[in-house]
């Protein structure tokens, strides 16, 4: 990389996801050519906030949460992005979902920029009413700096529309009115959106069938290895399923299911509900994450979390498509191996999309007050996911890159132009 666009040197390191995010978007902003007072705008984060959240826990003490919120552009319109309640949570992870949701929004052009939140926490050891108590003053430490023109959280990694319920109730009692379009993944009987609950998942399905489409794949001969049994992976393979795709293995936190001649995914998915582990499943070979991952197959579809494809294993992936269902699955690092192997990568950050396109639906009908039925939604959430991937396609055509370094010039591209049109560094 020219060195006008380097700051600061420094050693990337391969598991950090701020390092990884960085090291494509230097590599696209080189590739672009990008004005260099632009870059230095578009490489930080517009405003990290650190909280220290007292929350009276059950027992009658109290404990001290550390939470975050990072927005990272406000230069196509509000910040959105979810906030994730884990142990693991740190401010580098969260200044790189920030940074990913502003380069997926344009990415599918929609008027958003991106943001991320977390709280460093384990759901699993609290009571819903400590998670309430914990999301409510998370809520009310960020009264001025949330709101539906300013920043729109959603549910991410243990959050959900419960979660969101009580966001949106915390806002309305500070604003003393209702309001509805203050976050997003809400239940529909509060302002949420039908389909929004399956969005990311049937976004994957949408990009899918379209790389399938481009390699001349029959979905029917189709196999497709899914890490992540959740409301992504466990939705998209039921999708994928649906629309006659072979799944032949799964993962979730509990094990890995891998039959060569496909998974009956619906039985599977009931199965791990009613007995909140995939172990003792009869229809399928049990082996590790890792041979999950190495598989042979069609598609690969990583939608569990970051990290899982990096330079120890890549040179052992075996797929034709490589559908990133998780924010941040492959790093940086890996990606060169990846690209030396022929494999076509749909970037998360645009398969992944369909979550926050809807999001985006969920935002204007609140606006609007009026909303729409689900065939109207899916309709959409079709019509914007078939043109980002054709839009990646022919970015990538035009400039000779891959997909992944593609997507992120598209994303900066468009960012850039809205900073200049606005006036923003002059």
């Amino acid at each position: 990389m020219p060195n006008a666009y380097v700051d600061d040197a420094k050693e990337i390191k391969e598991d950090n996801p701020f390092e990884s995010m960085m090291q494509r978007f230097d590599e696209a902003a080189s590739q672009l050519n990008l004005d260099p007072n632009i870059y230095k705008i578009l490489r930080w984060p517009n405003r990290e906030i650190t909280l220290y959240i007292p929350v009276l826990m059950d027992d009658g003490n109290y404990q001290v949460f550390t939470g975050y919120r990072v927005q990272h552009n406000f230069a196509r319109g509000p910040a959105k992005g979810g906030i994730r309640y884990s142990p693991d949570v740190s401010l580098d992870e969260v200044r790189a979902l920030a940074a990913w949701m502003t380069w997926k929004c344009a990415v599918v052009n929609i008027p958003f920029g991106g943001a991320k939140g977390g709280i460093i926490c384990d759901p699993r050891q609290m009571s819903p009413h400590e998670l309430e108590r914990l999301t409510r003053r998370y809520t009310s430490d960020l009264m001025d700096f949330i709101g539906p023109e300013r920043d729109v959280p959603a549910p991410d990694m243990n959050t959900n529309e419960q979660v969101m319920a009580w966001m949106m109730d915390t806002y309305s009692m500070h604003m003393r009115h209702t309001v509805t379009a203050v976050v997003t993944g809400k239940p529909i009987e509060i302002g949420g959106s039908r389909g929004r609950a399956a969005a990311t998942g049937r976004g994957l399905l949408f990009v899918c069938n379209e790389a399938c489409k481009k390699f001349d794949l029959p979905i029917a001969s189709t196999r497709v290895v899914v890490q992540g049994a959740g409301n992504v992976g466990g939705t998209a393979a039921k999708l994928m399923f649906e629309e006659g795709y072979k799944i032949v293995a799964i993962a979730d936190l509990t094990g890995s299911l891998y039959n060569p001649l496909g998974l009956d995914v619906p039985t599977l998915l009931n199965y791990l509900r009613e007995n909140k582990t995939v172990e003792g499943y009869p229809e399928a070979e049990h082996i590790t994450t890792e041979e999950l991952l190495e598989l042979d197959c069609e598609i690969l579809m990583p939608a569990a979390t970051e990290n899982q494809i990096t330079t120890h294993n890549a040179d052992r992936i075996r797929c034709r498509i490589l559908a990133e269902g998780a924010n941040g699955p492959t790093t940086a690092d890996a990606d060169e191996i990846i690209a030396g192997k022929n494999i076509f990568v749909i970037p998360d950050i645009l398969a992944n999309a369909g979550g926050v396109t809807v999001s985006y639906f969920e935002w204007v009908q609140d606006r609007m007050g009026f909303f729409w039925n689900e065939a109207t939604v899916n309709q959409r959430l079709l019509e914007i996911m078939v043109s980002s991937f054709n839009d990646v396609v022919a970015f990538a055509e035009k400039y000779r890159v891959n997909t992944r370094q593609a997507a992120y010039m598209l994303a900066i591209d468009r960012v850039a132009y809205d900073t200049r049109l606005r006036g923003i560094y002059a």
